[in-house]
């Protein structure tokens, strides 16, 4: 029986990796979502190899009294769903930083620790849709009041090349 589950195992590994889709070496363009005020995000993946990348996401907010950015990094692994279609997940942290006008002009900078699980659209033309969740926790000072948890849902368009 052992022999069986191990052998069975080995088989869906095999199975898996043989089936794994080569990810673009690079991928610029927009993630459009929404935590605690940071809607828009420049995002770019960087492959490390067939089903490893990096995402570096640049976000920004302007609001009436308060200006915010945040950087994420984080490090997924991609999977074949079926032609044109993955899925990933990830792991990473970013740090970020809130500037209030009023009423005491007060400044939160803040890091955090985030997850990431999303399903993408490679077309046939350098053009990648994709649509994931992010839940972030986040560690910083009150005014913001970022110690606690994020979920942000986005979609991303992204151009290959």
């Amino acid at each position: 029986m052992k022999l069986f589950l191990i052998t069975s195992f080995l088989a869906l590994l095999t199975s898996i990796s043989t089936n794994a889709q080569d990810i673009s070496k690079n991928a610029l363009g927009l993630r459009l979502g929404d935590n605690d005020g940071f809607a828009g995000e420049i995002s770019y993946q960087r492959a490390l190899n067939a089903n490893k990348r990096l995402e570096f996401d640049l976000g920004w907010r302007d609001g009436d009294n308060y200006d915010g950015f945040k950087l994420a990094v984080l490090h997924q692994w991609v999977w074949n769903i079926d032609e044109g279609f993955n899925w990933y997940a990830g792991v990473g942290g970013g740090l970020g930083s809130y500037s209030f006008d009023k009423p005491n002009d007060d400044t939160d900078t803040f890091v955090f620790a985030a997850g990431n699980i999303g399903i993408e659209y490679n077309f046939n033309i350098p053009l990648l849709l994709s649509l994931d969740f992010r839940p972030e926790i986040g560690f910083g000072d009150e005014v913001y009041d970022n110690n606690d948890l994020d979920l942000d849902i986005a979609l991303g368009i992204r151009f290959q090349f």
